[in-house]
């Protein structure tokens, strides 16, 4: 009874926006392509009209409000970090989650009448696919297509079962190798349980990719031999048997069906042979498949390593033991030790001295050597220093006073010259030097942090600080200008 947050999108009111970003997330995903950073979705929203005036931020934001509704995954991609600051801003990519698949698989399914779906990578698929094909692509004794000749209903059957097995490999396969991938997966496969079903898992996987590998060759062989005038006639032959079932709604152009049977067998033949400049998705299947078959193995053999650290060495340290025994003389036990065991209370000393190489290739005893004063460790130790004699600098001190006495009493000869009428309006300062400027935002400061708005200069004079209007002026000075409110400072 609880509410389903997965659908939310589909019924806001941006839903175009958020049902364009997780559409193509799943064309992506049908591609076996998973994950997804904002870059390249934000680069693909670019191209439609309707999101000429899209921003990334609103990207992002749209993207927050997807992960909110658990319609997507992040995790942070450290595979484009290259510093601690790319670190911290984390980047992300973006996957759908199960739900989400399923609600666009069923959305994409009401638009087009399709079915449901379920995960597994059955190699059998793989034959019907080829036995299908020999079907369909038959010749009689004339060298002519079978198709051309037998009843339309035996025509349809034949297309049926074809395209019925490789809409579920398809389907099937992205699924269950978007599962093998997905984060719960992965945490299940550091667990001790997954050395049990390694085995099993790995064979099944690779009696996929050995069906795979025995007939997708001929496949695509004959998928590149069959001429456009078979698909033209089979879509005609196809469109022809859809035309003659009894329908009481309205019915669709001829022409409009024979275009749809060669679209879907385009999207077989991409789907085996590729297009002009893009790997075909059988590539893209098999690459995911030999990935999935290294990650389990890599799992599978950290899972190994981390049992092997917490096993017993006894018998070890039996058989370490059993070489002491044999050793002849002290001596011999103490070379064996040093082999075994190392160095024992090792000092190490460290001289800071400058590199003439940074090459790792360089050894230790081929640097120049440094030295090192080393200082006794006792309370009573001080370093022995040679007596000065005290120097009078009266003089400088004078010069320096005076020379700060001056400059106060310049500045303030500029600041009462800014004062008309006992006030400073901003708006009406000429040009004035970066000191001016910097004394008249320390004196709003301090106004616009008393209650009443006041404030004191260091001659002792007190003012109030007065916002004249809504509009934003500009205090110039020599350094540049400053846009600010429309301040007056009233001297009392």
């Amino acid at each position: 009874m609880k509410p389903v947050s997965e659908a939310t999108y589909l019924t806001v009111g941006n839903a175009w926006r958020y049902r364009t970003i997780l559409r193509y997330f799943y064309q992506q995903h049908e591609r076996l392509r998973h994950y997804l950073v904002l870059e390249e979705i934000f680069e693909y929203l670019r191209q439609n009209p309707h999101f000429q005036e899209y921003s990334e931020d609103m990207l992002e934001q749209d993207l927050n409000m997807l992960v909110n509704w658990k319609n997507l995954v992040p995790r942070q991609d450290t595979g484009r970090v290259s510093s601690i600051e790319d670190f911290k801003k984390r980047k992300f990519r973006y996957q759908l989650t199960p739900y989400t698949i399923e609600i666009e698989r069923m959305v994409i399914g009401l638009e087009n009448l399709g079915e449901g779906f379920g995960g597994s990578l059955e190699h059998t698929l793989f034959d019907r696919l080829l036995q299908g094909l020999l079907r369909l692509t038959e010749l009689d004794a004339g060298k002519e297509y079978v198709i051309f000749s037998v009843p339309l209903d035996k025509v349809f059957e034949m297309w049926q079962d074809l395209y019925e097995d490789f809409r579920k490999l398809t389907e099937n396969a992205t699924d269950y190798l978007a599962h093998l991938q997905s984060e719960k997966v992965e945490e299940k496969m550091l667990t001790e349980a997954f050395l049990v079903y390694k085995e099993a898992l790995t064979q099944y996987l690779r009696s996929f990719m050995t069906s795979l590998q025995r007939t997708s060759f001929r496949i695509e062989g004959m998928l590149a031999e069959i001429p456009a005038s078979f698909v033209s006639g089979l879509a005609e032959r196809l469109a022809d048997h859809e035309l003659s079932i009894p329908r009481l709604d309205e019915r669709p152009r001829r022409e409009q069906l024979i275009n749809a049977y060669e679209e879907k067998w385009q999207v077989l033949s991409h789907w085996f042979l590729g297009t002009a400049g893009r790997e075909s998705d059988l590539i893209y299947l098999q690459n995911a498949t030999n990935e999935t078959i290294r990650r389990l193995t890599r799992f599978a053999q950290r899972l190994g390593e981390a049992r092997h650290h917490l096993r017993s060495r006894r018998n070890d340290y039996l058989h370490l033991a059993n070489w002491f025994v044999q050793a002849e003389s002290l001596a011999e036990a103490h070379e064996l030790s040093s082999s075994v065991f190392g160095v024992f209370h090792t000092r190490h000393l460290w001289a800071e001295a400058p590199k003439r190489t940074e090459s790792i290739e360089t050894e230790i005893w081929q640097e120049p050597a440094a030295s090192l004063v080393i200082r006794p460790k006792i309370r009573a130790y001080k370093e022995k220093v040679r007596p000065n004699a005290v120097m009078s600098k009266a003089r400088e001190k004078s010069e320096t006073r005076d020379r700060y006495l001056r400059q106060k009493a310049e500045e303030q000869e500029l600041l009462e010259d800014l004062i008309s009428q006992d006030k400073i309006v901003i708006k009406d300062l000429p040009p004035v030097d970066p000191y001016i400027r910097k004394t008249l935002l320390t004196w709003i400061a301090k106004c616009m942090g008393a209650r009443d708005h006041k404030g004191k200069t260091e001659t002792g004079r007190i003012f109030r600080l007065h916002l004249a209007s809504k509009e934003r002026v500009k205090l110039v000075a020599h350094d540049g200008t400053l846009e600010m409110p429309d301040y007056v400072l009233e001297f009392e």
